[in-house]
């Protein structure tokens, strides 16, 4: 009997460690217990994991404003930099500019004075009025050259120079560019015969004058008189040089 309660009380405790077993396993699978404990570590490293993904996700957010902002200051800066360096070129080139002009006019000399050498005299007798003869000064040379006053005009052999019908003066100097005329009538005798002391020139000498009055200057032109000389008398006048021909002959 004794042997018998043996096994049955071994039986029941080993029963009795199936049924402790099958509850461990039971509370292991249901969500607590030990397996309760990891799962709670499991969403504290998610948690963690997710803190940190969108810190750096703000990081590399505020890192492209800052890779955007440095790239237009580098380009305003480029540009501002280029800018200002076609200025700076421009304003290199403008003292150039402005001085060849500058050097335009002083190298295109002064006016000189008309005279012989740099202009052509031409004498020629006038129908109207009669008894005149015009002398047209041509400016040759390649500077504006002043006809002052009035010729002094010498026929043959003459002593003494006609003398200048004052109220023949022109307001300004007469200016001749290159190729421009000017002009002067002579007065060679009395229309009516009065004046004493005529006789036929065969050769005239013209001389210039400067700013003072009665002063030649320069080389003396020599025109050409027609082949029987013109007749003058005693009433031989001059008037001053004049811008036009229609001035120089109503005289």
């Amino acid at each position: 009997m004794s042997s018998i309660r043996t096994s049955r009380t071994r039986l029941l405790s080993a029963a009795a460690t199936v049924a402790l077993a099958a509850l461990t396993l039971t509370a292991c699978s249901d969500g607590t217990g030990t397996r309760d404990e990891g799962a709670s570590s499991g969403p504290a490293k998610n948690a963690l994991a997710a803190a940190t993904v969108p810190a750096q996700a703000s990081a590399s957010l505020s890192a492209k404003p800052a890779d955007s902002t440095s790239k237009p200051s580098t380009s305003s800066t480029s540009s501002k930099s280029s800018g200002s360096a076609k200025p700076a070129k421009a304003a290199k080139q403008t003292p150039v500019q402005a001085t060849s002009p500058a050097k335009a006019p002083a190298a295109a000399a002064k006016a000189v004075t008309c005279e012989g050498s740099n202009t052509r005299t031409v004498a020629a007798p006038l129908n109207r009025p009669i008894n005149h003869m015009l002398l047209t000064v041509t400016n040759t040379g390649g500077k504006t050259c002043y006809l002052y006053n009035y010729p002094i005009v010498r026929f043959s052999e003459a002593q003494s120079v006609p003398p200048v019908i004052e109220d023949s003066k022109p307001q300004a100097v007469v200016t001749l560019e290159p190729g421009e005329s000017g002009y002067a009538s002579v007065s060679l005798s009395a229309a009516d015969g009065s004046s004493d002391n005529g006789y036929t020139a065969k050769t005239l000498t013209v001389y210039f004058q400067g700013r003072s009055t009665d002063a030649t200057t320069g080389k003396a032109a020599h025109p050409k008189l027609p082949a029987k000389g013109v007749y003058i008398d005693e009433s031989l006048k001059v008037t001053y040089w004049q811008q036009s021909m229609n001035d120089a002959i109503i005289w």
